[in-house]
């Protein structure tokens, strides 16, 4: 497929676990199309900053339900909670603690998914990444893709990430909270992560971002 889109821009739904490669999956689809790209991992690691600094207990359901609400989230290359660029902290060892029980919680979801779909609305279309996309978020998505990968890959993957991001993790550690987050990810009640119906199901292990891109491009 040439990478150019016609009148009536595609949606694109890319949903898997924490490693698996669905950013840079979503970003290199975004580049080839010409679309914009939502993370809406970055939202819901937004809402949870947002708890910590206003020193809320990220497991009071309905006070966490209320700022996220309130909050003002602009998710792009940078991300902003109420104005203040917060990018560099959202991957940090605090949000990424507490991100999974913010985002297990039914009230922020339901916010979260609202504002997902006017994005989309208001973009007509693009490629949004996430965990509940292709299942709850955008069902009817032009094209859905869930990419996976194995644990010790995607384990691989976010100690480099924290290592770069002079987080300090080391891989015992990342690799325990990858299973927590899958854990946690799998078996909430609101929106757990799984296969969408009809999803493509891509495993990144040991492939190129460029071989990926062209698998997917073909199912347009």
């Amino acid at each position: 497929m040439s990478p150019s889109v016609p009148a009536g821009k595609p949606v694109i739904a890319i949903d898997g676990p924490a490693g698996a490669g669905k950013s840079t999956l979503a970003a290199s689809l975004a580049s080839h199309l010409g679309l914009e790209r939502l993370d809406t991992g970055s939202m819901y690691r937004a809402v949870a900053y947002a708890a910590l600094r206003d020193g809320v207990d990220p497991g009071d359901a309905s006070t966490v339900t209320e700022l996220a609400h309130r909050v003002g989230i602009q998710v792009g290359p940078a991300v902003h909670v109420d104005g203040v660029d917060v990018t560099g902290e959202l991957r940090g060892p605090a949000v990424t603690r507490v991100v999974s029980e913010v985002a297990a919680n039914p009230g922020v979801r339901r916010e979260l998914v609202r504002r997902q779909r006017e994005w989309v609305a208001a973009h007509g279309g693009g490629v949004i990444e996430g965990r509940d996309i292709g299942t709850v978020v955008l069902p009817d998505a032009d094209l859905k893709v869930y990419v996976t990968a194995s644990e010790a890959e995607r384990a691989r993957r976010r100690a480099v990430e924290a290592e770069a991001t002079a987080h300090g993790h080391d891989a015992v550690a990342v690799a325990s909270d990858l299973a927590r987050r899958d854990r946690l990810d799998s078996t909430r009640d609101s929106s757990p992560l799984a296969v969408a119906e009809g999803a493509v199901v891509v495993d990144s292990t040991n492939r190129s971002v460029e071989e990926i891109v062209e698998e997917v491009l073909k199912r347009l």
